[in-house]
């Protein structure tokens, strides 16, 4: 027994007998470390409780093994501060109470048990600055990578656009001033021709990259929403317990297709994360049609805790607030969100429209139409 007095129980002289009773709390003690990882507090208090007993049944100068010490650095590890403190407070109070137990522990004694757990605590401490400053790092290099792609697709759109979109609006209109001259017209509309075969067919490689992560599609895409489909969002709303009304103001007219998937985006968007943050609440959409801009809002009485930046919107398919700006700021809009002055969430985006967006809007819906 004194080759496990000096194993298990840092009796270095093999001065105290081991009791079969201690040998079996000390591996007795092992156990609970099974769910360290799942229940590292309780395991803990298991551990805790165990050793206290073994150090009660077999009285030693010493007594802080290898068991707590892992035990006390998972707690470390996974809980906050607050928790981890009053398992450290613990661990100290408990050992020099068992070093206490029929008998006065040295300086050195009673030294031990707090120096050990500040090595324990603060390497975990430690570990987890070190796995936080991991993650920030890798979290940015993936935001740089992230954005230069966008800068180069950027770059490359516009070299499409700047060049063969340009091109062939150059074409048509030759074409559209010389259209009593036959062959300026057959060469024009040839080059328009080949610039938009090259320019579709560049736009979609490029589109085939952007999506090269998604699953295959089963059957046809189904058509963009628009601003025509917030009455069946609103319905939607209504069905999923949001008590949500619609209303315009304004004369209505066509919207170009991704305004008006922008303004359902957010409506969609806004609405989510009412149901999700405001409680028991009433919402409304309001859509404002102006002379050169449109305006969506969408609101809320509710008392619930509002969403933040980078919220999820689970369920829309969308990136929540953070989500909403980025599709604002595409068309040079302006996103206006926060609390109200009486009480519940408000949503507003302000999106501009030219005139010339507005009057290819309603060509494309005659054509539509037709």
């Amino acid at each position: 027994m004194n080759l496990l007095s000096y194993a298990l129980f840092n009796d270095p002289a093999g001065q105290h007998d081991v009791s079969v009773a201690g040998f079996l709390l000390v591996a007795l003690a092992a156990v609970p470390l099974l769910a360290r990882r799942s229940h590292p507090v309780a395991a803990f208090a298991a551990v805790l409780a165990l050793d206290v007993t073994a150090a009660v049944t077999v009285p030693l100068p010493s007594h802080f093994g290898a068991v707590l010490v892992v035990s006390l650095y998972s707690v470390a590890r996974a809980r906050p501060g607050r928790v981890t403190a009053v398992a450290a407070l613990a661990t100290v109070s408990l050992m020099l109470l068992g070093q206490c137990i029929g008998r006065t522990p040295t300086l050195q004694e009673a030294m031990g048990p707090p120096l050990s757990t500040l090595i324990v605590v603060g390497g975990a401490m430690a570990v987890n600055r070190w796995q936080r400053e991991v993650a920030a790092n890798r979290g940015l290099l993936a935001d740089r990578a992230v954005a230069e792609e966008r800068r180069r697709i950027a770059r490359e759109l516009h070299d499409i656009v700047a060049h063969h979109i340009t091109t062939m609006q150059l074409m048509a209109g030759g074409a559209r001033a010389n259209i009593d001259r036959p062959d300026v017209v057959q060469d024009a509309l040839v080059t328009l021709e080949a610039s938009g075969r090259l320019a579709l067919r560049e736009m979609r490689q490029l589109l085939d990259v952007l999506r090269a992560g998604d699953e295959p599609e089963d059957g046809p895409a189904l058509p963009q929403p628009g601003a025509d489909d917030l009455e069946r969002l609103v319905a939607e709303s209504r069905l999923a317990g949001l008590p949500t009304e619609l209303s315009v103001r304004g004369p209505e007219r066509p919207l170009p297709p991704t305004v008006g998937l922008t303004v359902f985006r957010i409506a969609q968007e806004a609405l989510t994360n009412a149901r999700k943050y405001a409680g028991p609440a009433r919402a409304s959409v309001r859509l404002t049609y102006h002379p050169e801009r449109i305006t969506v809002e969408v609101r809320d009485d509710g008392g619930g805790t509002p969403p933040q930046e980078g919220a999820l919107a689970v369920g829309s398919g969308g990136y929540g607030l953070v989500g909403m700006r980025e599709r604002v700021a595409l068309h040079g809009g302006t996103l206006t969100t926060g609390p109200q002055s009486d009480g519940g969430f408000a949503v507003v985006a302000d999106l501009p429209l030219t005139a010339e967006e507005a009057a290819e809007a309603v060509v494309q819906h005659e054509g539509a139409h037709r």
